[in-house]
């Protein structure tokens, strides 16, 4: 299996495998798991890789998990491990018994660790690495990760970026699947969207849910496709799909287990009022984004109903994937108070953060930063840097720790950002 494009997870997982017993490596299907296992196998950071797609294997694990597991000549890797849970129950009896690390190295496109009594069994002997679809800096190759040098309190200095939609638009409605990279725009590209989303509710799903309603995940599907970047209200949307809100719920919680959507909580300074504010939902990937809005041509790059949320979409998923491999690890939320709104709050554990707005025009004024000017002087020198990533051409100052910087900046390959 060909390995074309260098992975930024890789040297995480390496790095892992020295030192936690067990290894999970979780994201999405399709995302290159797999073909990343090939990669960690040929350079012989694993031995021996079985995949519980395999009937036989996945049948042997089940029948007897403790009896499977023992067999087992270590290092090895398990891939798609979320379709034998209990086979994780007797890893944990191994691994108490020799702490040596780099044992087992776990995949799965399902999040196993939503389930407590498979969390308590992990908790201590397990290092997390998550792997979403490609990032367009892994695709551009360029190492510089953008929200290292905003924490850093600085912004790279670009010139004569693409300007509009050339800037962003083909990037986002391919998306970042490794296989939709190789396939022709129109019917070829859309068969694969189709095949994907029915496999993730026929299958994936199913395989978690014992839900009576399944039938009724592709309409919420695509209703939530048309509430992308807005917020989550349940309330609301039972209204649109004929469910109650605890299946809405539910059912928005089992697409993040198979890491389909993601719901980013509101950012307050007080901890407890952010678990009553609403969060913001959010598409992993905003290829099967704009497949499920039809804007999949280069017409609706200049459809306005749907430009501000794919851009938007296309942004966020852009940070999350580099808050992976970032030096500065953070955590991701919105903003929104009053008339106030940042579309992006990352906050480390020291209590400083980075904002950032997403705006798809090569045109701002003052009145598109002025909630990250509030932010900076409400928070002071916890405020590291404010960014409006727009669709023009160059770096732009706004002030004092804050810039407008071309959507490129995610991508951009330098190494020397201006201060």
């Amino acid at each position: 299996m060909a390995y074309t494009l260098e992975r930024y997870a890789l040297p995480l997982v390496d790095e892992a495998l020295r030192y936690a017993r067990v290894v999970l490596l979780l994201g999405p299907r399709q995302a290159g798991k797999s073909t990343l296992l090939h990669e960690l196998e040929r350079r012989g950071s694993i031995g021996r890789t079985l995949t519980l797609d395999d009937n036989l294997t996945r049948q042997a694990a089940l029948a007897d998990p403790t009896g499977f597991a023992a067999e087992l000549k270590r290092p090895v890797a398990i891939d798609e491990v979320q379709r034998a849970p209990d086979l994780l129950l007797a890893i944990k009896q191994i691994v108490d018994r020799d702490n040596s690390p780099g044992q087992f190295l776990l995949t799965g496109s399902a999040n196993v660790l939503t389930a407590p009594r498979i969390l308590d069994a992990l908790t201590g002997r397990t290092d997390l690495v998550v792997l979403w679809p490609l990032a367009q800096a892994e695709i551009e190759g360029a190492r510089s990760n953008l929200i290292d040098h905003l924490f850093d309190r600085q912004a790279p200095a670009i010139r004569d970026a693409p300007v509009g939609p050339a800037a962003w638009f083909a990037r986002a409605i391919i998306g970042g699947f490794p296989e939709v990279r190789t396939r022709s725009p129109g019917r070829p590209r859309n068969s694969w969207f189709e095949t994907y989303l029915a496999s993730l509710v026929q299958r994936d799903l199913r395989e978690l849910s014992d839900a009576q309603k399944l039938e009724e995940m592709p309409r919420l599907i695509r209703v939530l496709a048309t509430q992308a970047t807005g917020l989550l209200v349940p309330d609301r949307l039972s209204q649109r799909v004929g469910l109650n809100t605890r299946t809405i719920r539910s059912y928005v919680g089992l697409l993040e287990t198979v890491f389909a959507v993601r719901v980013i909580p509101a950012w307050r300074p007080g901890i407890a009022i952010r678990e009553r504010l609403a969060p913001k939902l959010l598409f992993a990937d905003t290829g099967i984004l704009a497949h499920l809005l039809g804007a999949q041509t280069d017409r609706a790059a200049n459809d306005p109903q749907i430009v501000g949320k794919l851009y938007e979409n296309f942004v966020a998923s852009e940070v999350s994937k580099q808050l992976v491999w970032a030096e500065h690890q953070a955590s991701l939320y919105h903003y929104r108070r009053d008339r106030e709104e940042v579309d992006l709050v990352l906050e480390r554990a020291d209590g400083s953060i980075v904002a950032i707005e997403a705006k798809a025009s090569a045109s701002f004024g003052a009145s598109d930063h002025k909630s990250l000017v509030r932010l900076r002087d409400a928070l002071g020198e916890k405020f590291r840097a404010g960014v409006i990533l727009h669709t023009g051409p160059e770096t732009v100052p706004l002030g004092e720790r804050l810039w407008a910087l071309p959507v490129s900046a995610l991508w951009h390959p330098t190494e020397t950002p201006n201060l």
